[in-house]
């Protein structure tokens, strides 16, 4: 089974739980693939992915791919300066392969992943967890008004996606995606998770619900299944400066983190400065809601 990450520097922290965990709880990790799509990256960040894998005992494959994020998505709207999201829109083109599970870095995940090893697409370019709809999404006057999207449409986080590359391929699917991107540049609300819902207006397969089970950091942990893929939504994160205070996720998050790995990117960096200063709201609010609570 293939699995896709786009990373960058400034979320390596936060993929060592996310790398370590899927490892741990796969019944047959040699039939795993993995597939690293990196951003601005250097060989010394790449050579510790490969030291975690080993730590882990990882039995599997993987490989490195090098992506120009500001060459193909500069144009594009981006989260704080940073492009590196939108690189699973390339996953068609590096990924020779039919299908692949696509994980963003801030997340645990508890489930067995070859459960979805032989999913049936039905036809759909991908699959998600639904549970929502447009008009409850950020944006909802845009898709609605602007593109319109039925309100009562489903829509998805694009966190945990499985793509049926096939498919994609042979429907263009990059570069339906890259034309909303230029016709609506100034207006996305949500970036490639916008383009990738806008181009399947609510018709995709679904993910069994514990595949992407949110969890921002003053709630307590979601109970959607025994076993969840739980997704670290909003700021500040569980690995974030002060998130051993602020996140109820934390404790959870550190039992996957490996002890070299955060010894090597637990470090304030001015990357990480300027992404505190960025999130500073986040940070506000998630004391308030710790205090009331």
């Amino acid at each position: 089974m293939n699995i896709a990450f786009c990373i960058n520097c400034l979320g390596m922290l936060g993929l060592g739980g996310t790398l370590s965990s899927p490892i741990r709880n796969c019944s047959n990790q040699s039939q795993l693939k993995m597939w690293f799509l990196c951003a601005d990256m250097g060989d010394g960040e790449k050579s510790q992915i490969a030291l975690l894998l080993r730590a882990e005992g990882y039995t599997g494959e993987h490989t490195f791919i090098d992506f120009n994020q500001k060459h193909h998505f500069g144009s594009f709207p981006s989260l704080h300066g940073d492009w590196t999201a939108y690189g699973r829109l390339l996953l068609g083109d590096l990924v020779p392969e039919d299908q692949i599970l696509y994980l963003d870095s801030d997340l645990l995940v508890e489930v067995d992943v070859l459960e979805i090893a032989n999913f049936d697409f039905t036809g759909h370019v991908l699959a998600a967890v639904g549970g929502g709809t447009f008009e409850y999404s950020l944006g909802q006057d845009f898709y609605i008004n602007t593109i319109g999207i039925p309100p009562t449409a489903a829509y998805f986080n694009s966190g945990v996606l499985l793509l049926n590359l096939a498919v994609w391929r042979q429907q263009g699917t990059r570069d339906l995606c890259f034309d909303l991107a230029k016709q609506y540049l100034t207006v996305l609300p949500s970036h490639d998770e916008s383009l990738l819902n806008m181009v399947c207006a609510g018709n995709f397969a679904k993910l069994p619900a514990s595949f992407n089970c949110q969890w921002e950091a003053a709630h307590p942990k979601p109970r959607v299944a025994e076993k969840m893929i739980l997704h670290f939504i909003g700021s500040p994160k569980p690995w974030d400066p002060f998130g051993s205070y602020l996140h109820n996720g934390y404790r959870l998050w550190h039992q996957y983190a490996e002890r070299n790995w955060s010894g090597l990117f637990d470090k304030l960096t001015r990357a990480q400065l300027i992404r505190m200063w960025h999130i500073r709201r986040s940070y506000a609010r998630c004391v308030l809601q710790k205090m009331k609570s």
